[in-house]
């Protein structure tokens, strides 16, 4: 047998039992708040449970060394079938009337997307949604932007055996480095720093909003989310305050949460050499200083360059111009997506930087999406090495980061993921063009979906939503959603044919 399929249904069948549990909690809050839908999260945390009692069954014939293959299948399938009864509320609820919708959305918030559909094509609002969903959406972020497994580890000793196995098929980044020698004592330690970030977040954004929107736009950033409780997203706060408490802390969500672990434990000069590190910090610190330089007016008016044809004037305030530039460099660098401006409408130059941005991602092992910082170094250090070489065929140069000497075997996986991302964005947009929508948008919804950014370009911008988004697409949309937040491979690797043979 190519898999264990009774280690896989019972290891899938604990994941949703957790999923039953944390449906509990915006149940609590819709009784908190008088909402009518709060059986809509009992009835679904009921099947949940229900399913997980059910998988308890196959506990002792599943009691073995989860294989790569099973690691792989589970992960994969993790993603599809939480997303698919965690969508049960907004249907059972009445919030959506549409399954397809309710998928959508349910994905784009476990993927840490941000892509909603909500005040589009007779949707509601997002302020006319009830704070238990608005939670829902939230939570679900929180919980998908360190990883499902990964939490599940961290808290469920029973899914300790073959714990690596899942843990390298969930953890983004070319490579899943372990803090400690057990997976599961990983697991807790990124947890414990990522619920303490969060936690700091909160306290100091309660001075300027009220608690549940700090605890939501809180659960949002850490994720690299980007769900607001606002229509407006962040921008309808109006608060310079706010803005930059959410800039710095989506700046500390894309950084390596093992440079975190290190940095608490006092080691802070390995910190700031770290190499991945310094390229995050320097390209964050580059764009918003040419996106903020663009979008001043004085700059605008003294260089044509940098006209917006007429509807957009700049900033007049260097800290306007600032605020505005670094809010959204550190919001698509990382994959946040949050918005407090309309990009669109920005001088090319700044709307360039950022189409660059989309690219880039935050950190590996961080809850951003996207290429991740670490493979834009390897290749660029691995192209210089060849044009080096060419001058000296016969010297050995080893491609070396942080004074350690990478792998071929991780070049090839960089390498790979790099053509399979591209691989990907011309498919996406091939399909979604298909569907008639147009090449900017196709284009556009692709590249944000893949490295879960959000918004994107053309009719899916910081000011619109993708509720006009054909059925069919928002279907392909949303497993291109899973396939970037599990690094491509996860999910590809299913449909290879040899993956299922012995």
């Amino acid at each position: 047998m190519v898999l264990n399929l009774k280690a896989v249904f019972y290891t899938l069948g604990m994941l949703v039992f957790f999923l039953g549990a944390a449906l509990i909690i915006p149940m609590l809050v819709a009784l908190f708040y008088g909402e009518a839908e709060w059986w809509a999260f009992g009835f679904t945390a009921l099947i949940s449970l229900f399913i997980g009692a059910v998988s308890w069954f196959y506990k002792e014939k599943a009691n073995q060394e989860l294989q790569i293959r099973d690691g792989f299948a589970i992960v994969a399938l993790a993603w599809l079938v939480l997303s698919l009864i965690g969508a049960l509320p907004f249907v059972f609820g009445g919030v959506l009337a549409s399954y397809t919708d309710a998928f959508f959305e349910t994905m784009s918030a476990f993927t840490t997307t941000g892509a909603t559909i909500f005040g589009g094509a007779g949707n509601m609002d997002i302020e006319s949604m009830p704070r238990s969903f608005m939670l829902w959406r939230s939570l679900a972020h929180w919980m998908g932007g360190m990883g499902i497994i990964v939490l599940t580890l961290a808290i469920l000793p029973l899914l300790g055996v073959g714990g690596m196995q899942l843990y390298k098929a969930e953890v983004p980044g070319p490579s899943a480095d372990k803090l400690t020698p057990r997976v599961q004592e990983t697991a807790k330690r990124l947890w414990l720093i990522y619920v303490g970030i969060t936690v700091a977040e909160i306290g100091f954004l309660l001075p300027a909003m009220t608690p549940f929107d700090a605890v939501n736009h809180a659960f949002a950033t850490m994720a690299t989310g980007g769900f607001s409780t606002k229509n407006g997203s962040v921008g309808q706060f109006d608060s310079a305050y706010i803005d930059w408490v959410i800039t710095v802390f989506m700046f500390l969500a894309g950084v390596n949460f093992a440079l975190h672990f290190r940095l608490l434990r006092g080691k802070t000069v390995t910190v700031f050499r770290d190499t991945e590190f310094r390229v995050y910090t320097g390209i964050m610190l580059a764009a918003t200083a040419l996106i903020t330089f663009s979008i001043w007016t004085p700059s605008m008016s003294f260089l044509p360059n940098l006209q917006a044809d007429g509807v957009f004037e700049g900033y007049a305030s260097v800290a306007d111009a600032l605020r505005y530039g670094a809010f959204q460099a550190a919001s698509i660098i990382t994959t946040t997506g949050f918005g407090t401006a309309d990009y669109e409408i920005w001088p090319p130059m700044a709307i360039g930087i950022l189409f660059v941005c989309f690219y880039i991602g935050g950190m590996a092992g961080s809850t951003g999406g996207g290429v991740k910082v670490v493979r834009h170094v390897l290749m660029f250090k691995n192209s210089f090495k060849e044009i080096k070489q060419l001058i000296h065929p016969q010297a050995v140069m080893p491609l070396r980061l942080n004074d350690r000497v990478v792998s071929q075997e991780v070049m090839k996986n960089v390498l790979s993921f790099i053509v399979l991302y591209l691989g990907m964005l011309a498919l996406g947009t091939l399909l979604m063009s298909f569907l008639g929508l147009d090449i900017l948008t196709s284009f556009g919804a692709t590249l944000s979906s893949v490295g879960n950014i959000g918004p994107a370009f053309g009719t899916l911008g910081p000011s619109e939503n993708y509720a006009h988004v054909p059925v069919m697409g928002k279907w392909v949309l949303s497993l291109l959603m899973m396939a970037g937040r599990l690094e491509i491979f996860t999910v590809v690797i299913l449909f290879v044919p040899a993956f299922w043979k012995r």
